[in-house]
């Protein structure tokens, strides 16, 4: 019998975890490989018109240093529960820190588009298995009652790194160079991957495991046709252009083949298995409408601040830090009540604050102070700390140990599909509705309005520099109702996650059922 097999049959309760010096050994430099990769997801943006010009590239073209890294990440994170279970997690992991890192340096010392594009591809690939199978490793080197305060660190570092991203990017970029948004993963990859060498486990001996290359390479193809569609469709005016309908059909034909696969094959590469357990499949769809809800609603705050309240990078960071304090606090506070109460009160309780808080930006203006900035994005905060810790506590609770990391590979995926697709369809939105408030705001601007007679009574319509100025005014105007009601799309999609909190199983069918104490 294999090493992973008799792992398997060990009882939860019977099983030897490593001491409180040796857990935190290990954490450690898993987190930081985690929250390396989570924050490269933003920091280049800030950077993008830096690099521009350094790489001779055009508006379009300059796109694909984020299109590449999120492709490239699309395309591994599913592979990296398989290779793990082929190779040893351990080793897996180390090799994923020292390409991620070797990456970065290629990114920092890109001198034309198509280094850089490759090098951001290469990027994303190395770096995709760090977060799922860092999550895994902490479930596995801590006992039952310690998960929730453990998935508390790990969801402390996976959050805040997008938060955090676009100041630490503005900050290098304006203090250094843009180059110095990359090269600051060097020493940083360095030191996590000699601590992983140096105090992680392996999880089991590797396995034979047979590779579903039809498996892999229609979720590949589909992952990858969704990712340009998204990326390009803004640019290419969405279905007007041939080019999203091609899009959209390879990824349509590539799911339904993949589907199909999963459910009448064995030993498929995405495992039907995850989907049967109910808290899995739930939590998996909460996570992607919390990835929409959470890290897209980010740059839409960030760029509103800049551009229209005229605040600069750094500002707009420090605007920014009190929401990820207050997620750090909530989590915390979510890993001390993971136990104590019903974890679908606190999942409960973390989406209403955050719904109130996108609430509040709803009453924004052009006029609004620091203080009213910060409130939102503070209460939004609170709200999002309270779900992740608990949500992947419930997660994970009632999923069998082998199937461990599969199922943090494929929880990560939707994670990163909900970002992806809130990214896009926000960006959207904002687009066509700041157009719209626009286009109406216009029609009033003539002179036989008697509204704009009485508040404008000296305004001249043949003064050029006059209507220019009207005109930049408007856009600004039109520009914050779009992020107004953006906002508002986000607050009515943070309120349908809370009917799937109560899908996830009570804490009686968890301790009745189930091989894993109940984390409620």
């Amino acid at each position: 019998m294999s090493t992973a097999a008799s792992s398997e049959a060990i009882p939860e309760e019977a099983k030897v975890y490593p001491d409180r010096l040796q857990r935190t050994l290990i954490t450690i430099p898993a987190i930081l490989a985690a929250t390396m990769v989570v924050i490269d997801v933003t920091i280049a943006n800030v950077a993008i018109p830096h690099m521009q010009p350094s790489l001779s590239a055009s508006q379009d073209q300059i796109v694909w240093v984020l299109t590449s890294y999120l492709v490239g990440a699309a395309i591994a994170t599913p592979l990296s529960g398989w290779l793990a279970g082929r190779f040893g997690r351990k080793r897996v992991m180390v090799l994923s820190v020292a390409g991620f890192t070797i990456a970065s340096l290629a990114c920092g010392a890109a001198n034309s588009l198509a280094m850089m594009v490759f090098a951001r591809a290469l990027q994303g690939a190395s770096g995709a298995s760090l977060i799922p199978l860092s999550q895994a490793t902490l479930l596995d080197i801590n006992p039952p009652e310690n998960i929730a305060k453990a998935m508390a660190v790990f969801s402390l570092g996976v959050m805040l790194g997008p938060i955090m991203g676009p100041t630490l990017g503005g900050w290098l970029t304006d203090s250094f160079s843009w180059r110095w948004v990359f090269l600051i993963n060097v020493p940083i990859g360095l030191l996590a991957m000699v601590g992983m060498m140096a105090f992680s486990p392996q999880s089991h001996e590797p396995v034979t495991k047979r590779f579903d290359m039809f498996g892999f390479l229609t979720v590949s193809v589909t992952l990858t046709a969704f990712q340009l569609m998204l990326d390009r469709g803004e640019i290419v005016d969405w279905f007007e252009s041939v080019e999203t309908w091609i899009y959209a059909v390879i990824c349509l034909t590539a799911l339904y083949l993949g589907v199909i696969h999963m459910f009448t094959a064995r030993d498929t590469f995405l495992k039907a298995e995850l989907f049967k357990d109910r808290n899995f499949a739930v939590g998996s769809m909460l996570s992607m409408l919390l990835g929409m809800v959470v890290f897209a609603t980010v740059p839409l705050v960030v760029v509103m601040t800049q551009s229209l309240l005229g605040y600069s990078a750094l500002d707009a960071g420090l605007i920014g830090l009190p929401r990820a304090l207050g997620a750090g606090v909530a989590m915390y506070l979510a890993g001390s009540l993971v136990g104590k109460i019903d974890t679908r009160v606190i999942l409960l309780a973390g989406t209403v604050l955050s719904a109130v808080g996108t609430l509040i930006y709803t009453q924004l203006d052009l006029y609004v102070d620091a203080r009213m900035l910060i409130l939102p994005g503070v209460i939004q905060g609170i709200g999002s700390g309270l779900v992740f810790t608990p949500l992947a506590v419930i997660v994970f609770s009632t999923l069998s140990p082998h199937l461990r990391n599969e199922g943090a590979a494929t929880y990560a995926l939707t994670r990163n599909i909900g970002n992806a697709v809130g990214l896009s369809l926000l960006q959207r939105e904002l687009t066509h509705l700041t157009a719209q408030s626009r286009a109406h705001l216009v029609e009033g601007v003539r002179p036989d309005n008697p509204m704009l007679q009485y508040g404008m009574p000296d305004f001249d319509f043949t003064s050029a520099q006059a209507v220019a100025g009207f005109n930049r005014e408007i856009a600004r105007q039109a520009a914050m109702v779009g992020n107004i009601e953006t906002y508002r799309i986000v607050f009515v999609v943070t309120l349908l996650m809370i009917p799937l909190i109560f899908l996830f199983k009570s804490a009686g069918r968890l301790e009745k059922d189930d091989h894993l104490p109940a984390m409620e």
